[in-house]
């Protein structure tokens, strides 16, 4: 996936009211750009941190910009959670999951469960329908990325809700994106969100499969590239 246009650099100044980031760009130009992200996005928003911010033409935005990428630690961390849905599809259409291939139809937001919508649903003659769920993650700690950085009574219930489809039949299936490289597993933050991990885990005895794919982040494009182990 590249970014066209290009995106532009600068430093991150601010979060507030959720959705908004103060940024300075590189000639000198204070801008607010849309966050993307409903987490907490822990260790992603330290005061004068590189950042990354795609421009839009839009002329019925409310904001030009979106922010896209940020610098932590020694790493760039993909901060848009919409990205990690098209990702996943581009990963899959190009071979890169493994474990997703052999389906000749791939959907997006199909509904399904209770007033839920799946991110992908594939299908093809012969085999169950197989619905994936897709998780944006940036939180890492000790070397092991973990979801989610907030409490997600939503997340707990796309479990559920998964779980039932797989123990109706369906293939289910929950596939974490990795938007940084400094992580070599993934695992449920049951620290931040001891519910999510026992949902997670119960989903998993249930018959859903939880997959994790890291993916290369940089200004000029993001691309899903291994798999992660995940360890429950």
């Amino acid at each position: 996936m590249r970014f066209d246009p290009p995106l532009l650099r600068g430093r991150f100044q601010r979060r507030y009211k959720r959705f908004f980031a103060d940024v300075v760009l590189d000639d000198g130009v204070a801008i607010t750009a849309h966050t993307p992200n409903t987490g907490t996005m822990l260790s992603c928003k330290d005061p004068g941190a590189l950042a990354y911010v795609s421009p839009a033409d839009n002329p019925k935005r409310k904001l030009r910009y979106t922010w896209e990428l940020v610098q932590s630690g020694d790493v760039l961390v993909g901060v848009h959670t919409g990205r990690a849905n098209g990702l996943a599809e581009e990963a899959i259409r190009e071979g890169v999951i493994a474990e997703l291939q052999g389906y000749a139809a791939l959907r997006r937001e199909v509904p399904y469960g209770q007033n839920s919508r799946i991110d992908i649903l594939l299908q093809g003659a012969g085999r169950p329908d197989c619905y994936v769920e897709v998780k944006n993650v940036t939180l890492t700690q000790d070397g092991v990325a973990l979801f989610p950085d907030a409490v997600t009574a939503r997340g707990a219930k796309h479990m559920a809700e998964l779980a039932a489809m797989a123990q109706a039949g369906s293939r289910a299936v929950v596939l974490f994106v990795v938007q940084r490289q400094d992580c070599d597993a993934f695992s449920p933050a049951d620290e931040i969100d001891p519910a999510y991990g026992v949902a997670l885990r119960d989903a998993v005895a249930q018959g859903v499969e939880a997959l994790a794919y890291q993916a290369l982040v940089s200004p000029e494009e993001l691309r899903l590239a291994r798999a992660l182990p995940v360890v429950l």
